[in-house]
């Protein structure tokens, strides 16, 4: 079961969000929220799997209150804009759906959530991943893995005494990672919590590596 809140400051759009959800049997929809401030406080008191959000709202907007978050939620945003869709996306977003959205394609974006969760879930219960490098897969153990890096279409994943390059964007490989291990620095860079040795204001220093720290990734550092 996916726990989400929706935000919206129109009522009659959270009404179709809580229509779509109450369809949908792994999401349990806790909480609509016209005011996003509303929001944030609830959401500091009981951290959920998935935000359904508007974009464009009064006073502080869906981008800003996801930015303002330290552990982020997974993401569908939900506007009747389409300027904002590169910028949702280079947020990692999930999904971007556009007002009016039927219930055929709610439901397409729920799916996805749901298996990023199970991804996770099936992450957190193992200590190794295996990685396609060419025509081989090396099997690559957690507690190895001092931070990943992306390059394009390539995400290099390096170890204290060696590295390996994988096909795939480093978003697929955080929803592989433990999220009790791992943490987003950077849109580049994933680093292992236990390999940091300093955090700074704009760079962390991991195993001797200085990483930078991406502007919206610093609350992420937050590990007390």
């Amino acid at each position: 079961m996916l726990t989400a809140i929706a935000i919206d400051d129109e009522p009659l759009a959270l009404e179709v969000v809580r229509s779509h959800a109450g369809k949908v049997p792994y999401i349990d929809l806790l909480a609509c929220f016209t005011n996003a401030f509303e929001a944030i406080i609830y959401l500091q008191k009981q951290p959920v799997d998935l935000l359904f959000l508007d974009i464009k709202m009064p006073d502080i907007s869906g981008i800003e209150l996801l930015n303002s978050l330290g552990k982020k939620p997974l993401v569908i945003f939900t506007t009747a804009y389409s300027e904002h869709a590169v910028e949702s996306f280079e947020l990692d977003a999930m999904d971007y759906l556009l007002k009016p959205f039927s219930f055929a394609r709610f439901l397409k974006a729920c799916n996805k959530a749901n298996e990023i969760i199970n991804l996770r879930g099936a992450a957190n219960k193992k200590d190794y991943l295996f990685l396609k490098t060419g025509y081989d897969q090396v099997r690559v153990n957690f507690n190895d893995i001092c931070y990943l890096e992306a390059t394009g279409n390539y995400v290099n994943f390096v170890l204290k005494d060696k590295s390996h390059l994988s096909r795939m964007t480093i978003t697929e490989v955080e929803h592989l990672l433990p999220i009790d291990k791992f943490v987003r620095t950077h849109r580049s860079f994933i680093a292992a919590i236990d390999k940091i040795d300093k955090i700074e204001r704009h760079q962390i220093t991991v195993n001797g590596a200085i990483l930078p720290v991406g502007s919206t990734y610093y609350l992420n550092l937050n590990l007390t």
